[in-house]
């Protein structure tokens, strides 16, 4: 007798395959699909995806100045240099901040209006740090992230090869301290080269090796270093340090000393030094919660 097809018997469907599903169970599904791909994660079986925009560095060193004046009895002297690293992931914006960005903010009240109109897919500039700070504090609540400004040395550490050395004469001549002052002058001088201020679109003035782009442009990027004046007797050999948080430091072509609630570094601004061509900002992303765990 010629045997007849029979449907195979019906098997229940594999965990997390929602094709197969009553419709009623999709959500348990999806859940469930979520929580295998964290684990995988969290085994190592995937790589955790990076946010387009944002550049991670890790395994990096930069040879640093300490910023802020030192003063050996009275007598300005350069701030020590050394080797520094990561000591984790920094994640850290490949661009700076739009115009266009930095205006969702001011239109949900939550910063001011910038002086005067501007392309809004040019980098935002004539910003003060209190700007840049409200920028972050925004970003942080609409996005769910922690992000913030890069300390002046994760900024050196991300910028590598663009991190500029702001000791502008090794000269110092306790018997002769206008020796110092001349040099220091003429360095400025060269320093304050004609530069063009109009913003330009993102990646004009290139790549740095680790994909940053536009670091040592024409846009001046704040940080949350403070100012700092450290003195040291040379009697007792006793160190003292005075921060003042009303400086900030922006990055850039050079280091500059920056009086926090100035958006024009043109008008006054700079408490040292020759001032930037715009402020802007750059801002980095703190990996916390499920993030810090997955390391990403």
């Amino acid at each position: 007798m010629k045997p007849q097809w029979r449907p195979a018997p019906r098997r229940a469907a594999p965990f997390g395959r929602i094709a197969m599903l009553d419709p009623r169970h999709t959500s348990v599904a999806l859940i469930a699909v979520a929580g295998l791909a964290t684990m995988a994660l969290l085994q190592g079986f995937a790589a955790p995806p990076l946010d387009d925009g944002l550049v991670r560095i890790e395994e990096t060193t930069v040879t640093y100045r300490e910023p802020g004046e030192y003063l050996d009895g009275g007598r300005p002297v350069n701030g020590p240099m050394s080797e520094v690293f990561a000591d984790a992931p920094l994640f850290i914006m490949k661009r700076q901040v739009l115009r266009a960005e930095y205006d969702l903010c001011v239109a949900d009240s939550r910063c001011k209006a910038l002086d005067g109109p501007q392309d809004g897919s040019l980098p935002v500039v004539g910003t003060s740090y209190e700007d840049a700070v409200a920028y972050a504090t925004w970003l942080s609540a609409t996005s769910g992230d922690h992000w913030r400004l890069p300390t002046d040395r994760e900024w050196a550490l991300a910028a590598g090869s663009r991190y500029r050395d702001d000791a502008l004469t090794e000269i110092s001549d306790p018997a002769n301290p206008a020796r110092r002052w001349i040099a220091v002058y003429d360095a400025e001088a060269a320093n304050d080269q004609e530069i063009d201020p109009q913003p330009r679109p993102a990646g004009s003035f290139g790549a740095n090796e680790h994909g940053l782009l536009d670091l040592a442009g024409n846009v001046w990027e704040w940080t949350s270093t403070c100012y700092a004046r450290h003195r040291t007797d040379p009697a007792t050999g006793l160190a003292t340090t005075i921060e003042n948080c009303g400086v900030r430091i922006a990055e850039g072509r050079h280091r500059a000393y920056m009086t926090t609630f100035f958006r024009d570094p043109k008008s006054g601004a700079c408490s040292v030094g020759v001032p930037p061509a715009n402020l802007g900002l750059r801002l980095v992303r703190e990996a916390g919660g499920l993030r810090r765990w997955l390391g990403f």
